[in-house]
């Protein structure tokens, strides 16, 4: 039986920052365990940062525990200050569901970030008027794709369907 205990200084780190304003490190807790329904990850936001883009989870449901730093949480419609011992459940749904954390002190702001792991997910980003999909493979392999806003709706379900291969199926 695997061990069903981590410690953060044994689990696997990943850092990424892209421009001016996002940055991030993420500790990955619960995959390290090989858990399938409940991710878990420690995250740090250097000071002046977000980790992610404004976005909203269609399928999942994210809970954050602010464990050190201050920031902001940005929802569809209004801001909320942060500190250390403050609990965040940012619900599944639509854009009236967006959320983000900024880090707006002048220490890193930590968390601990809980999610159910519905896949796929389908996650919608607001400000970029956009929408991914990740998928999983029986693997593990994981695949995403993204789609501007723009796109929706430009296909309909029975477009280019012209059962041809049905046709041929039955005429056998």
């Amino acid at each position: 039986m695997t061990r069903p205990v981590v410690n953060i200084a044994d689990a696997r780190t990943h850092t990424e920052e892209s421009g001016e304003h996002f940055g991030y490190s993420m500790t990955e807790l619960a995959s390290a365990l090989g858990a399938k329904s409940i991710g878990a990850n420690l995250t740090r936001i250097p000071p002046g940062k977000a980790a992610f883009p404004f976005h909203h989870h269609y399928g999942n449901e994210e809970h954050f525990f602010v464990l050190s730093g201050t920031g902001v949480l940005r929802t569809s419609d209004e801001t909320h200050e942060i500190e250390a011992n403050d609990y965040i459940v940012n619900l599944p749904g639509g854009p009236d569901h967006a959320h983000q954390l900024i880090n707006t002190g002048r220490d890193d702001l930590v968390f601990l970030a809980i999610s159910t792991r519905i896949v796929p997910e389908v996650v919608g980003y607001p400000d970029s008027g956009k929408t991914g999909v990740r998928g999983e493979s029986l693997d593990g392999e994981s695949s995403r794709f993204l789609v501007s806003n723009s796109s929706r709706n430009q296909v309909g379900y029975w477009d280019k369907e012209n059962g041809e291969q049905v046709a041929e199926i039955l005429s056998r």
